[in-house]
């Protein structure tokens, strides 16, 4: 495992809190193979199989009191598709009889709260433990400027790796500052995601004002890498040409 911080370990896509023992995944998008057939094309169903599989896995190997959902449980804003129906209460019947389960609401959820509530879940705008909130990212909330640090997702990060012709996606965590806050930013923990190469600077969180040339590269393949500052990979590509 690697601690993107003292006391976080990077498990995955996911983030580990020793102290507590809490799990913290983001941007399932669940709903999402409905969405894409609903536009006309064809994919198979498996994405909701596959977050489950990994969650096994994660619980298999670390003790999980408690796990929070940062955000975008769901993935289409103005409706509830019967994907969305079937797979978000099926993963909450899952989760909970394994750990406590905690939901923060992300602009794709919206239009769920009140029937996740109505089932008696607890839904939040933010979670609070010692000194860090975790939040979905596409807001800030005052509470926010209280805190050390800030753990959002929203953004979907990943970046492309290039070697002569061969470029290939990665999914990553990336970390630096916000004003004088250490923030860090979450992938998507859905596997049909690839999401958005960080590398194009293009982001939608309004906590992510400053470029982020600064910012610390994590990066997700058959293991944990530490790429070091995101500067020094967009140098090495501008030097070689790639």
């Amino acid at each position: 495992m690697v601690e993107i911080i003292e006391g976080i370990e990077i498990i995955e896509w996911a983030l580990y809190i020793t102290k507590g023992k809490v799990l913290i995944i983001g941007d399932l998008h669940l709903g999402f193979e409905d969405a894409i057939i609903k536009e006309g094309y064809l994919v198979p169903k498996f994405q909701f199989k596959a977050i489950k599989e990994n969650l096994e896995r994660i619980f298999e190997n670390k003790e999980i009191k408690k796990i929070i959902l940062n955000g975008d449980v769901k993935h289409e804003f103005s409706r509830i598709n019967n994907q969305e129906w079937d797979n978000v209460y099926g993963l909450l019947e899952f989760l909970k009889d394994r750990c406590d389960v905690e939901i923060i609401l992300g602009n794709h959820d919206v239009i769920m709260k009140k029937n996740l509530e109505s089932k008696g879940y607890n839904v939040k705008s933010y979670f609070i433990f010692d000194d860090m909130i975790i939040l979905h990212g596409d807001s800030i909330p005052f509470e926010a400027h209280d805190k050390n640090t800030i753990i959002i997702g929203h953004e979907h990060p990943s970046v492309m790796l290039k070697e002569g012709p061969k470029a290939e996606k990665y999914k990553c965590f990336i970390k630096g500052k916000w004003k004088d806050k250490t923030l860090i930013v979450m992938p998507s923990f859905n596997p049909l995601s690839e999401g958005s190469d960080i590398l194009n600077d293009r982001f939608l969180s309004p906590f992510m004002e400053e470029p982020i040339s600064n910012f610390e590269l994590f990066i997700v393949g058959d293991e944990v890498y530490n790429f070091g500052k995101v500067k020094n990979l967009v140098s090495r590509y501008t030097s070689e040409g790639l």
